[in-house]
C-alpha cells in the first residue's frame, strides 16, 4: 500500500500564499493508483531531460529528483514566469507489501511512470482448510446438539419409511 506524505508541502503552500504565487504549479504533480498486482505512480515532468531524473529507494521511501534548467536566451526580459525550474524532489512512502527490488520506471512524453509490484505475500491467494469430518470426530468432542452418525442415519431411515 502506498502512503503519501511530503513534509515540506505545507511550507510550500504557506510560502506561495505569503509570496502571492498561489497559481504556480508544484514541481511534480502525481497520480497514484493500483493496477492489478502493482501500484503505479505517474509524475508530470514536462520539459525534463530523462537523463536528469534520479530515482532511488531507501527504507521504503521512493525519492524522485529531476532538474529543469532555465532555457531563456542571455539577456531576455522575463514578462511572465509560471514554469517550475531548477531541481525539485518528491518522496513517496511505500508500504511493506510492495516489492521495492522489482521497481520499473519509464519516461514518455513528459510523464514518468513508476510501477511497483506487490510482494508475493501481499497477493491474494486461496487458503486450504484442513480438518476432520463429522464422522471422524469422537462423540466426546462433538457438540451436544449433533447426534452421533449412526443415530442420525437411523433417524433419517425412520423419517423416510
Amino acid at each position: 500500500m502506498l502512503m503519501r506524505t511530503d513534509p515540506f508541502r505545507d511550507f510550500d503552500r504557506l510560502a506561495q500564499q505569503l509570496l502571492g504565487t498561489p497559481g504556480k504549479p508544484t514541481g511534480m504533480p502525481m497520480t497514484a493508483f493500483r493496477d492489478g498486482q502493482s501500484f503505479v505512480l505517474r509524475l508530470d515532468l514536462p520539459g525534463v531531460d530523462p537523463a536528469s531524473i534520479d530515482l532511488d529507494v531507501e527504507r521504503n521511501v521512493l525519492t524522485v529528483r529531476a532538474q529543469r534548467p532555465a532555457d531563456l536566451p542571455q539577456g531576455a526580459q522575463v514578462l511572465a514566469d509560471e514554469r517550475t525550474l531548477g531541481t525539485f524532489t518528491r518522496q513517496v512512502f511505500l508500504g511493506d507489501a510492495l516489492d521495492t527490488d522489482r521497481i520499473e520506471a519509464g519516461y514518455d512524453q513528459g510523464v514518468l511512470t513508476v510501477r511497483i509490484p506487490a510482494t508475493e505475500q501481499a497477493k491474494p491467494r486461496k487458503i486450504r482448510i484442513t480438518g476432520r469430518t463429522q464422522a471422524d470426530t469422537p462423540a466426546a468432542v462433538r457438540p451436544p446438539h449433533e447426534p452421533e452418525p449412526a443415530r442420525r442415519e437411523a433417524q433419517r431411515e425412520a423419517v423416510n419409511a
